[in-house]
């Protein structure tokens, strides 16, 4: 008898935590939401969270805040969402940077794969090889014999040590086989404005943060990162034209949450950022810029960040980069 109320009492108990959920979940949000991006303005993770916080504020009828808090190789948002109250009401704005962060800081403030839960992956964008306009280089053959004519004495500019920029020029010195000199800066607009400027050699960055300079003929494009070219940019080649098969990293975004928030909040979040990056006249104007809205589930964006931590780890021990 006594069992049998026990096993009443539990079942009566998780029912009840399950109903509490619910309707936090159909209460949700009933306050403003912030969402946290670890680097300076300019980048995919800002792009995107800037582009989905008014129509989260439209559809929830609730302020959503876009907060820059920069450093640490994106480190410092991370650590303040995994430490942030489990309620859904603190989200983080990444992009693969997060990842790397944990295959080259020996010790972080927090477990990536354990503290933090995917709501949804955003999009993603190509990776460009850019040089000066001024610079007289015109292909990738250019510069390739510049930097093998110079070993060592070529630079390329990333948004920091570690971030997304930084592995993206380190896959492509591996494959080119060419000797640079890596300058970190602090983000993507600094790294972009110092080639521009023509004082560093090239770099390697999100097709959504140059298409425009391209364009406009502030940068030259040599490579697009990708087995075939883009139609924003229909002029540059793509890595197989160009001499460089199997050239293609990817830049992706997506939103992430303390792992402690209850599963309806994750799921009542994920619906609705779904329905947003649906909407066809958010599609025509990321894809304008070289973003493709790819959203997916929370358990699909968990595992994209594994299987980049696991990926990462062994290029960053391969070209022993580290960040202490």
């Amino acid at each position: 008898m006594r069992m049998c109320v026990a096993a009443g009492l539990l079942i009566a108990l998780i029912s009840s935590g399950a109903h509490a959920q619910g309707d936090a979940a159909a209460e949700y949000p009933a306050k403003p939401v912030r969402i946290l991006v670890g680097f300076t303005p300019g980048g995919g993770p800002d792009i995107t969270a800037r582009q989905l916080a008014p129509r989260l504020s439209e559809l929830w009828k609730q302020q959503v805040i876009v907060e820059n808090r920069p450093g640490a190789g994106g480190t410092i948002a991370a650590g303040t969402v995994a430490r942030a109250a489990p309620d859904g009401y603190t989200l983080l704005s990444v992009s693969a940077s997060h990842a790397i962060a944990t295959a080259i800081y020996s010790k972080l403030p927090y477990d990536a794969l354990h503290d933090l839960s995917g709501i949804t992956q955003t999009g993603t964008s190509k990776y460009v090889v850019v040089v000066p306009s001024s610079g007289g280089m015109r292909s990738l053959k250019d510069l390739l014999t510049a930097a093998k004519a110079k070993p060592g004495q070529l630079y390329f500019a990333s948004a920091g040590v570690g971030s997304g920029t930084h592995f993206a020029a380190e896959i492509f010195r591996s494959m080119a086989g060419i000797d640079v000199v890596h300058v970190p800066h602090k983000g993507i607009g600094e790294a972009l404005g110092e080639v521009m400027g023509g004082r560093i050699q090239f770099s390697v960055l999100p097709l959504a943060n140059v298409v425009n300079q391209v364009k406009a003929g502030k940068l030259a494009g040599l490579v697009v990162g990708a087995p075939a070219r883009d139609a924003l940019l229909p002029d540059v080649p793509s890595a197989e034209e160009a001499g460089l098969p199997g050239y293609k990293p990817e830049a992706w975004y997506g939103l992430l949450t303390a792992s402690g928030v209850p599963r309806p909040i994750i799921a009542k979040l994920n619906r609705d950022i779904t329905r947003i990056l649906a909407a066809p006249d958010l599609k025509e104007r990321w894809t304008a810029v070289g973003i493709e809205p790819r959203p997916g589930s929370p358990e699909a964006f968990d595992k994209l960040v594994r299987d980049e931590v696991e990926l990462l780890t062994r290029i960053a021990r391969a070209a022993n980069i580290k960040a202490d």
